[in-house]
């Protein structure tokens, strides 16, 4: 079989009326009519219980009362970020997006199931997918700070026009970090232009200073894109987007989203004089960013069909720049949400997806140590347990977490190879009850541990199937 031709899909959009604007979560999607990755991936997000967490600033804080929807909100550092003085039970079922994407020995989609859990749909409902990884059943709504506590978490801005009719109304979790694989995606596709090379020096002059982005700097390109992906500058992508506002290159960015059938992935509203202004418009599903991921980690041949018909192939990026962005995503510092390796060997936090941390962040103690951000745990026994590889990028805020990355089977560790995408609003915010202090010097817990037992749940069943 090539390209999507064999793919199982979630429902195949079998039973969703575009004609009704709510419906009983157990009936959008059957959960016996998904496919079987959708189904595990829905029980997997039930098994561990999201709804558990404690929140350090419920809806009756100071903070949340006077909320609005800030940009940049990277910029805050963890120590003014919502004290856990007292935490309280989180108020309603948490907002989730994820997706796995199953591919084969030549990294084809061959099946994929796409699950979302929210106010609305406590126990999580299936999303339909036709053959090339897309749906129309659900309307999408931009991230709203304040108004996730309004309304059942449904949020007022439409994402994609026309949707007002489809059956499942969701509204996508802020991507934080994650929204610099779209940035760096952008970038891979000037170098294939031949607009910049790699090893160009790029001279980041701000005419408008951000607490974001910092001052000026002059790396090489290939230096910026390192920072970006492998321990999330926030400074180097400020760069990195300010370079392709120079290079007018943005809109077109935009356009090509569009036209490979990625419609959530919108990178809007940044400050073309800094390359800051990270705000709730810029968004991005947990589907559309696995799709992006399968392009970039290789197929042959077509992998699904635009909406205007045209083919669709990891071409999109040249074999050089598909190469150099899976080495970046592969060097990742923290692995600590679907991944915990970063954490190896304690009672707290659980095992995530089982892969190795990069020999570049470990000390001779067997610490890692990212961007001067301190793990204090030995992770060698961990790496000499793994059995993937995990290519891939985190983000976190308050009230974001998100894990974006490509898994491999390292030789005779279980043949299994897929995609998975996690967005939630369980950011820093959220903490689980059983949660020990942090040592100090120790960089802080970003994440629940139920991201970690999600991404073993997963991996496990993955291993498995194959």
């Amino acid at each position: 079989m090539h390209g999507t031709a064999g793919i199982v899909t979630a429902a195949a959009l079998a039973g969703c009326s575009t004609g009704q604007a709510t419906v009983d979560t157990t009936r959008v999607a059957d959960v016996k009519q998904a496919s079987k990755v959708a189904q595990q991936l829905r029980q997997a997000m039930n098994a561990v219980k999201f709804q558990e967490v404690l929140d350090t600033a419920p809806p009756s804080s100071a903070q949340v009362r006077s909320m609005q929807n800030p940009v940049d909100k990277e910029a805050n550092p963890r120590a003014r970020a919502f004290a856990a003085a007292d935490p309280k039970p989180i108020v309603q079922q948490p907002q989730m997006d994820a997706t796995i994407i199953e591919l084969d020995k030549r990294g084809r989609p061959v099946s994929s199931g796409t699950v979302l859990m929210s106010p609305l749909y406590k126990d999580g409902v299936v999303v339909p997918v036709d053959r090339n990884l897309s749906t129309k059943s659900v309307r999408w709504r931009q991230w709203d700070d304040a108004g996730w506590y309004k309304n059942k978490g449904q949020g007022t801005l439409d994402v994609v026009p026309g949707r007002e009719n489809a059956p499942i109304d969701h509204m996508l979790d802020y991507p934080a970090s994650v929204l610099k694989l779209m940035v760096n995606f952008g970038v891979l596709r000037l170098v294939d232009q031949g607009k910049v090379k790699l090893d160009d020096t790029y001279a980041y002059n701000p005419t408008q200073i951000s607490s974001l982005c910092g001052g000026a700097s002059s790396r090489t390109i290939r230096q910026y894109m390192d920072a970006s992906l492998t321990y999330s500058s926030n400074a180097a992508s400020c760069a990195l987007i300010k370079m392709l506002h120079d290079n007018q290159a943005i809109d077109p960015l935009n356009k090509t989203f569009q036209d490979l059938g990625l419609e959530t992935l919108q990178l809007k509203g940044t400050n073309p004089v800094n390359g800051g202004r990270w705000s709730n418009s810029i968004t991005m599903s947990s589907l559309d960013t696995a799709k992006l991921l399968t392009l970039v980690n290789g197929a042959p041949g077509r992998v699904w069909t635009a909406p205007d018909g045209k083919p669709v192939t990891s071409g999109v990026l040249s074999t050089a720049s598909r190469k150099f962005f899976r080495s970046e995503l592969a060097q990742q510092g923290f692995n600590d949400m679907l991944s915990s390796t970063n954490r190896c060997g304690g009672k707290y936090p659980a095992a995530g997806i089982p892969n190795a941390a990069p020999a570049r962040w470990i000390g001779t103690d067997g610490t890692v140590t990212v961007d001067g951000n301190k793990f204090g745990r030995d992770v060698r026994p961990c790496n000499k347990k793994a059995e993937v590889t995990f290519a891939h990028k985190t983000g976190w805020v308050n009230n974001t977490a998100a894990d974006a990355g490509i898994v491999r089977a390292l030789p005779g560790k279980g043949g299994r190879s897929y995609v998975i995408v996690v967005f939630s609003n369980l950011g820093t915010q959220y903490i689980d009850a059983s949660r020990p202090a942090t040592p100090p010097g120790i960089y802080p817990y970003t994440y629940t541990e139920k991201f970690g037992k999600l991404g073993r749940l997963l991996d496990t069943y993955e291993k498995r199937r194959r």
